[in-house]
């Protein structure tokens, strides 16, 4: 079941990137960047983790969506 998520990083990651994280939606909120959309499920989920991690990225946090996902 697919899930809706907002993950922050720290600084800014071009939109560039997008298909890389699974066609997230790619924003900014100042100087952070924010990752917004659906994940298929955990596995799925880690794997954009590790790719944030593989790029030596700041996690700040991950959110689901509990709006979009009720």
């Amino acid at each position: 079941m697919k899930k809706h998520f907002n993950i922050r990083i720290k600084g800014q990651l071009s939109e560039e990137w997008t298909e890389w994280f699974e066609n997230m939606e790619i924003n900014y909120d100042g100087k952070n960047t924010i990752l917004t959309g659906y994940v298929t499920d955990q596995a799925a989920l880690h794997g954009i983790l590790n790719r944030i991690r593989d790029l030596n990225l700041t996690l700040i946090s991950v959110n689901p969506d509990y709006e979009k996902n009720n």
